[in-house]
């Protein structure tokens, strides 16, 4: 007797997960959060002593019918994912830099006299402190590479960032050096170095600057130091080696004349 073989096909393969929401912690970033892009948030949850601030945001969300909620402190933490909450936390949807479609930049980036280009930085904090300063001095867009080491969007860069992250455009480059050399022309494509290179005031100033900061044990890969133009340091006392890279993108942005 032959008996059948019932052949059982594959199942099918579970959709991907959605990242999970971005969790907006303190009074700057949240306020940003809420005027840049509110239809993305969530929930919102405040303590007592955020009650004042809190009030009109949700009145906002009460308009759109989403949850928000008054907690104890210790409950926000919980929340949160840290102590350092700064007494609110907007849980919005996950917010990441936004691939260049194409080899070149979008018009828009090139409307402010610097765009920080970031290769490697992989610390969260050291990418929210860098757009911090962007956006103080008057940076429009923020360029990160495809180097697996390079931080992306995160809860920490958003409060790091103060704020700073909501008002720039953030993409990411799928071959930076690629790009930087098709930037030639429109933009100076400049390398920070920590040593070796030109001090701020020599560098021209005919055309926005492209500022590619690195890795700060590492340095940029040498395919993007080949790809730039000029090469800049920022002279020191000597005491210690450099600085760092957030305190020198700040330094550096003040330098080159990033505010519009």
């Amino acid at each position: 007797m032959i008996r059948s073989i019932a052949l059982q096909s594959d199942p099918a393969p579970h959709p991907p997960r959605p990242p999970e929401p971005n969790r907006i912690c303190g009074t700057a970033p949240v306020r940003a959060l809420f005027q840049r892009r509110p239809q993305q948030v969530l929930r919102l949850f405040y303590t007592a002593e955020k009650r004042r601030l809190a009030g009109p945001l949700c009145a906002q969300l009460a308009r759109s019918r989403r949850p928000y909620r008054e907690v104890p402190a210790e409950e926000l933490a919980r929340i949160a994912g840290t102590q350092h909450h700064g007494g609110i936390c907007a849980i919005a949807v996950a917010h990441f830099a936004s691939p260049l479609a194409g080899p070149g930049l979008p018009a828009g980036l090139l409307a402010a006299p610097l765009l920080p280009v970031l290769d490697g930085i992989g610390n969260p904090h050291n990418l929210g402190a860098i757009a911090r300063s962007a956006a103080f001095f008057g940076c429009r867009a923020l360029l990160l590479s495809a180097d697996r080491r390079q931080a992306d969007l995160s809860d920490a860069a958003f409060r790091t960032a103060e704020g700073g992250l909501e008002q720039l455009e953030v993409w990411r480059a799928r071959d930076l050096p690629a790009l930087l050399r098709g930037m030639r022309g429109s933009l100076l494509t400049v390398a920070a170095v920590a040593a070796g290179g030109a001090p701020p005031a020599a560098l021209p100033r005919d055309r926005p600057i492209a500022l590619v900061l690195g890795n700060e044990e590492h340095g940029l890969p040498p395919a993007t130091l080949e790809a730039c133009e000029a090469r800049l340091t920022l002279p020191g006392s000597g005491l210690v080696e450099s600085l760092n890279v957030a305190a020198a993108a700040a330094v550096l942005f003040h330098a080159l004349g990033g505010a519009a």
